[in-house]
Parts: structure tokens; C-alpha cells; sequence
């Protein structure tokens, strides 16, 4: 995996952590509370380890008791952030 991914994935896992550990909830809790996740995938996903699905990640927001948007607000640079950087580069 390019390691620009893989530092993006670590930084949604991290949120992830502090999400579920802001809510007193252990991973067997979100598991639980989910319909398929299993502690071992939450581990994965909080380690930066598993590029999850969309569905995955309703899963996972059911799992914490949030809405999906949650799940997705901190801060990381897009695809297009990146790719508004490489222009703006080029033209100095």
C-alpha cells in the first residue's frame, strides 16, 4: 500500500480510537453493538490496518452509536487536496 495511504488510514484509525474510548466503550462493546464487526476488525481499523468498505464503515458507526458523517470529521488531507497542492506547484 503507498505509504500516503497508509498514514491516512492510521489517522482515521486514531479518531476511530478516540471516538470509541471518548464514549467509555471498549471494542468488544462496539462489536457488540454492531451487526458484523468482530474485535478483531475494529483492532484493524483503529491500527490503521484495513481500508474498510463503505458498508464497514455504517457498521462501524452503528457499532458506536454515531451517524457515518461522524466517523468522518477530523482532519486529513483528500485526494483533492492533494491534488489542488500539486497544482498550485506547478504554476509557480
Amino acid at each position: 500500500m503507498e505509504k500516503h495511504k497508509e498514514e491516512k488510514l492510521k489517522k482515521f484509525g486514531l479518531h476511530i480510537k478516540k471516538l470509541r474510548t471518548e464514549l467509555n466503550l471498549s471494542q468488544d462493546n462496539v462489536a457488540l453493538n454492531s451487526d458484523k464487526l468482530i474485535k478483531a476488525t475494529i483492532s484493524e481499523i483503529e491500527n490503521g490496518k484495513r481500508n474498510l468498505s463503505f458498508t464497514t464503515l455504517l457498521d462501524l458507526a452503528k457499532g458506536l452509536g454515531k451517524h457515518p458523517r461522524e466517523l468522518l470529521d477530523f482532519d486529513f488531507e483528500t485526494y483533492y487536496d492533494e491534488l489542488d497542492s500539486a497544482d498550485n506547484s506547478e504554476k509557480k
